[in-house]
Parts: C-alpha cells; sequence; structure tokens
C-alpha cells in the first residue's frame, strides 16, 4: 500500500484506451467509445475479487459509504453506531444523510468493541458501521450476532483493509454492504474512486441509482430514462476507473510484497518483549497494509514515535493527538463547526461527545504505533528499516 507506487505499463495502456476513444463518462455515448467500458470491466473484476454478487462503483471511499447506507434506507433521524477511531470520512457520509453518528469504543482488535454496540443501541439505531482500521478487522462474528438481535444492518467500511480476510471471506463482504477506497494511496488506486458491494440485489439497484441522479439505467437512451426516486452524482469517470482496472489485475503481486515487507518487520519487533501486536480475531487474516503495535504506555509510545520522526522512519503515527482518524481531536465535531444547520437530534446528540468517556480508547490508541507497508521498498531496505526501528524502540526502553 499504496498501488500508485508500482504504475507501469498495464496503467498506462488502460488509461491510453479511454484517451483513444475518447469518452471519459462511464454511462452513454456507446457508439463513441468502441467497445471499451472500463467502469463496467473493474466492476466485473471486483465482484470476483470480493466474492460479492453486486459491485457499484462511486467517486470515492467517502461516497462508498454514504451511497451504501441511502441504498439501504438510512436517513434523517437514524442512529448509525461507528468507532471512535476512524478516518473523518465515516461521520461525514453519516451526517450527509441527516443520520445521527453514535460513536463508541474499539477494544484490541482496534476496530469496535461488539459491547460498546451492545450498550449504544437504542430504538432508532439502524445500522453499525464497522470500519477495518489499518489493514484488520473486528470481531464479526460478536458483532453480526449482535445485529441478528436488534435487528440492524451492518455496513462494513474495508476501505484500508483490501485483501484481507476473515473465515475465508475478503474483508468488505461480511456484512449487508461493503464499502472500498481507491484513492491514491489506497493498496490499489484510481486515483480517486471507490466502491459498495452487496449480494442483496435490492441495496445494489438503488445504489446504481442514487449514484448517478436516481437514473434507472434501462435501456441506451440515457436522456429516455426515467428516475425512480432521487438521486446525487457520485459517479466514477472511465479514467480512474481505467487505472483501477489495471491496478485490480496486480492485486496478487501487491498483496505478496506487502505480506514479505509486513513480516520482515514485525518479526524483527516481535523479539523486543515489550513490543506487542494488535489481536486478530481467530480465523482472520490481515492485509498487511499496515503493521500495528502497542508498546506499555502512552509515554513510551509517544517517545518512540517522536525518535522514528527524528531519525528518518517515515509513515508511522501514535493516533493519540492525530485529527483526522482519533475522537480525541474531532474539535469540528465535537464544536458544531458545520456550514449548514444541523438538526436537533444530530445537534444533541455531537454536543455528549464532549463529555463521553472513551477511555478505553484511549487506552488502545495511546500505546499503539501504527506503520503503513509500503511497496516500493525492496527487502534489503525493509530489512534495513527493521533494524533502526528495534534500535529506536530498544533505546527509549532503556
Amino acid at each position: 500500500m499504496p498501488g500508485f507506487e508500482l504504475f507501469g505499463d498495464l496503467e498506462r495502456k488502460e488509461v491510453n484506451d479511454v484517451l483513444d476513444n475518447g469518452v471519459l463518462m462511464r454511462y452513454g455515448f456507446d457508439g463513441m467509445r468502441k467497445g471499451h467500458w472500463k467502469a463496467k470491466a473493474l466492476e466485473k473484476e471486483l465482484q470476483n475479487t470480493f466474492k460479492s454478487k453486486y459491485v457499484q462503483l462511486v467517486s470515492s471511499g467517502t461516497a462508498a459509504v454514504t451511497v451504501a447506507l441511502a441504498s439501504a434506507g438510512v436517513g434523517a433521524g437514524d442512529e448509525v453506531i461507528m468507532p471512535a477511531f476512524t478516518f473523518v470520512a465515516s461521520f461525514e457520509a453519516i451526517m450527509m444523510l441527516g443520520a445521527i453518528p453514535v460513536l463508541v469504543d474499539i477494544d484490541d482488535t482496534l476496530c469496535l468493541n461488539p459491547k460498546a454496540i451492545e450498550n449504544a443501541i437504542t430504538p432508532k439505531t439502524k445500522a453499525i458501521m464497522v470500519v477495518q482500521m489499518c489493514g484488520s478487522m473486528a470481531n464479526m462474528d460478536a458483532i453480526q450476532a449482535v445485529a441478528n438481535r436488534h435487528n440492524v444492518l451492518v455496513v462494513e467500511d474495508a476501505c484500508q483493509a483490501i485483501g484481507g480476510s476473515y473465515k475465508g471471506k475478503p474483508l468488505g463482504s461480511i456484512g449487508n454492504l461493503g464499502c472500498f477506497s481507491f484513492d491514491f494511496v489506497k493498496t490499489i488506486t484510481c486515483g480517486e474512486g471507490g466502491a459498495v458491494v452487496t449480494n442483496n440485489e435490492k441495496y445494489y439497484i438503488n445504489a446504481d441509482h442514487y449514484s448517478d441522479h436516481g437514473h434507472d439505467h434501462i435501456g441506451n437512451d440515457r436522456g429516455a430514462e426515467s428516475h425512480p426516486f432521487l438521486g446525487y452524482n457520485f459517479r466514477i469517470s472511465e479514467l480512474h476507473a481505467a487505472v483501477g482496472l489495471a491496478q485490480v489485475k496486480r492485486l496478487p503481486e501487491f498483496l505478496d510484497i506487502q505480506k514479505r515487507n509486513f513480516n520482515i518487520l514485525r518479526e524483527a519487533l516481535a523479539e523486543i518483549p515489550e513490543v506487542t501486536f494488535r489481536a486478530v480475531p481467530d480465523g482472520g487474516v490481515e492485509s498487511c497494509a499496515f503493521l500495528n503495535f502497542s508498546l506499555p504506555d502512552l509515554e513510551t509510545a509517544s517517545k518512540v514515535s517522536n525518535g522514528f520522526k527524528e531519525h528518518g522512519v517515515d509513515a508511522c503515527w501514535n493516533y493519540y493527538n492525530n485529527n483526522w482518524h482519533y475522537i480525541r481531536r474531532w474539535d469540528h465535531l465535537k464544536d458544531l463547526k458545520s456550514l449548514y444547520p444541523i438538526s436537533e437530534d444530530v445537534k444533541n446528540a455531537l454536543l455528549n461527545l464532549k463529555h463521553q468517556d472513551f477511555s478505553i480508547s484511549d487506552h488502545f490508541i495511546g500505546r499503539n504505533i501504527s506503520c503503513l507497508i509500503k511497496l516500493s521498498w525492496t527487502e534489503d531496505e525493509v530489512k534495513a528499516r527493521a533494524k533502526k526501528m528495534s534500535e529506536i524502540i530498544r533505546g527509549v526502553l532503556n
């Protein structure tokens, strides 16, 4: 991760196909495109990759979450449970629909805590958004059991976890709907792009229509299409899809490199007694996009993180004070800094965040360091990196 590190001839060929026929839009212009339908071809590839019946490409991972929720009927006044550790897109997508984000603690998986979900369920709960953060997964069996007991949806955000699996199922294919991002820094990239995956035909049809202004896509005369319901523009372009089509064909290559680099670093750090690793549920296989490890306390983790920066070890983060990924620094959310009026239901829920106890999440995030696994590293570079990281950690501990 990310796939842009290894752009090559295949990506250029797919993009040039689009430029040669001149049709950049994924719908219509049938006569001009000379049989090239990059978005359709990518959707077919992704059906196989994610072992899902239906895939709808959209313009981003954030759009994927929004479209997934809307396609399942989540809207104004509905509550969506989400983790305190995720990217800001999670609550943005919920709030865009007028729904209410309900933030709860994570556990040692660094993903949603099933007990915290159970405690947060109310009659207004419509969905549980499980975010498979940093390349691994939550305890999906326990979460699905909670969802089944309360008859709520599971929407799985696997934007950072393509290539991971749980009990033989690709992450993103386990819930009622799954969401992926193909932005510039994901394991496979379209530059910008995303996808909604599902086995539910109704949700797929809804996603297909909703992401293109409500067009029903019946026939080949775009001007004659009807609009069964309201929609928005979350379309991907043929240019973006072309890049993704090349990248998805290379996914096994990318995952093999990630796994090699991940294992070299993990094996080196595992020799340090004070270093522990995130919990991976039984039957889970990480995507190896990130290596997540923990130190004894926040102070030690902060010193190690600073040591990495001072010695040129890049792409490693302690998220405790990160304002993109963790509740502690989301002041724009907690202070209701919105350009447009927010409903009273949403406002009241967000005001409560200032007083909510996230000490359990603080415990796990404060001690954690998350390191991106790059595809461009050579084996020798990874080994040198592992040696330097180990030396820095030992120096702080001693």
